[in-house]
């Protein structure tokens, strides 16, 4: 069994520092993509987000969630019950997965700054890179560089928006950069870089 799975059958959400009620972000740079519903969107490290019912309550149809702990899968679709037959579910390592298929949008909440080896961001690039044609978007949130230096007991990169575009690479052009202040379930806040940006 894989430390994240160990995690998400060990806790519950609410004792989760990841969990979002809603992923009022997320959707909010969305709307800003107006991506048609049939755009074919992966969530990358997705588990158990509830990024998959937002998109499903708007009629997206072509989801993948991507993850590396079952546990955390076999949750999302235990709550969304015949839905979950909707959504393609992979287990995997983003690292070491082989897409076979491109993405309009490429989503990935907080699996980035888990890389900490420079080899690990390179096998990831070459995946995202796999995974996207020109006009194509990434959506990437990591923790700021005022953010916390590990998470779930694991080390964590630290990444302004300048040094998370230039670290995906000259392949995509970057769009939008910000921050959000994300709380957890107990009330402490994370400051997290995102970034947008589009393939070239």
């Amino acid at each position: 069994m894989s430390y994240w799975d160990e995690r998400y059958r060990a806790t519950t959400p609410e004792e989760r520092s990841w969990t979002e009620p809603s992923p009022t972000s997320t959707l909010e740079i969305l709307d800003r993509l107006d991506l048609a519903p049939d755009a074919p969107v992966v969530d990358v490290g997705g588990g158990a987000s509830r990024l998959v019912d937002a998109l499903l309550e708007r009629g997206f149809s072509d989801l993948t969630v991507l993850d590396l702990a079952e546990s955390a899968l076999a949750e999302a679709r235990a709550r969304l019950g015949a839905a979950a037959g909707r959504v393609t579910w992979v287990g995997a390592d983003v690292t070491a997965w082989e897409p076979g298929r491109t993405y309009a949008l490429w989503h990935d909440r907080a699996v980035f700054h888990f890389l900490v080896e420079p080899s690990a961001r390179a096998a990831y690039r070459e995946r995202l890179e796999g995974a996207t044609v020109p006009g194509s978007y990434a959506v990437l949130a990591t923790f700021a560089p005022d953010g916390p230096d590990t998470c779930s007991g694991l080390p964590v990169t630290r990444w302004a928006p300048a040094e998370l575009a230039a670290e995906i690479g000259d392949a995509f052009e970057p769009l939008l950069e910000g921050r959000r202040e994300h709380v957890t379930p107990w009330g402490s806040t994370q400051p997290f870089t995102w970034l947008v940006a589009r393939r070239r």
